[in-house]
């Protein structure tokens, strides 16, 4: 009777030493270029980050519509900083991944795109009748242009800077004018025109091409001299003085340092535009 060979197992790649490697299994997904690509797993703690902003969007909303804005501003606020903490986890955490990213720009949209056009709107705009809510619909079309553009050029834009008015600085430039205004005792139907040219300056700001430095290329691992702890301190003991009066200012040097960024290049003669130009790859898992 014929005997036939049996069929060999597959080799398993062995790790140094002849012991079986514990990720042998684990592959890495990369691109055509050889870049790492994002997973498309749900992780937990960078998206409970991601939900906790769109939460405080969300709860600004509703206290905008029950005549609560102080209470709306500094929902937005606190969205901005922990829309600012999910990316950094997700990055330390080695945690990225393609949901995330998408759910991150929703949240985006919900809490530094509707929020504050439904406050600056509920707050002053509404006595202007068409007027009012046609600067409200611009601020909030410009969140949504803003984000979407971000999310389809972040392989080819310098990651030093933002191509636009970042989405959650333009929403602290509104909600800080509206803490402001209301701790001097203004009342929204006071300051009609001043809210409507700060939404529309917030929206149409965030679709230009103005260069706004984003702070990406701070290395927060390296050492720094100890005066630089000092200022620091400084600084968050200044914010705590007033904080309504104090950040208000610091948003709209920062809305404003972009133009001054734009007409000191083009007095240089240097490109003006961000779009990197060189072989440097950008990391495909920046998150906004």
């Amino acid at each position: 009777m014929a005997t036939f060979p049996r069929r060999r197992k597959p080799s398993v790649p062995k790790a140094k030493g002849g012991k079986l490697s514990r990720f042998s299994k684990i592959g890495r997904r990369v691109d055509a270029d050889g870049n790492p690509m994002r997973r498309r797993g749900i992780y937990l703690l960078p998206n409970a980050f991601t939900t906790a902003a769109l939460f405080c969007g969300f709860y600004a909303i509703v206290m905008a519509m029950n005549q609560r804005f102080e209470h709306a501003g500094w929902a937005i606020f606190i969205a901005m900083i922990l829309d600012g903490l999910d990316g950094r986890i997700a990055r330390l955490t080695n945690t990225q991944s393609e949901f995330g990213a998408q759910y991150d720009s929703l949240a985006d949209m919900v809490s530094f795109g509707a929020a504050p056009a439904l406050v600056i709107y509920e707050w002053s705009l509404r006595g202007l009748g068409k007027f009012g809510w046609l600067a409200a619909f611009v601020y909030c079309a410009g969140a949504a242009l803003r984000l979407a553009r971000f999310n389809t050029n972040i392989e080819v834009v310098d990651k030093r800077f933002f191509q636009g008015l970042p989405s959650p600085a333009a929403a602290a430039m509104v909600a800080g004018f509206v803490l402001m205004m209301s701790d001097l005792g203004f009342s929204g139907a006071e300051l009609p025109w001043f809210s409507w040219g700060i939404a529309l300056f917030a929206g149409l700001t965030m679709v230009t091409n103005v260069p706004f430095y984003s702070f990406k290329d701070v290395n927060f691992r390296k050492s720094v001299p100890f005066i630089a702890v000092f200022l620091i301190a400084l600084a968050l003991a200044l914010v705590s003085i007033d904080p309504p009066k104090v950040l208000m200012p610091l948003f709209v040097i920062y809305g404003l340092s972009g133009y001054a960024v734009y007409a000191w290049r083009l007095a240089k003669g240097k490109p003006v535009s961000i779009v990197q130009t060189d072989d440097q790859p950008l990391d495909p898992s920046e998150r906004r």
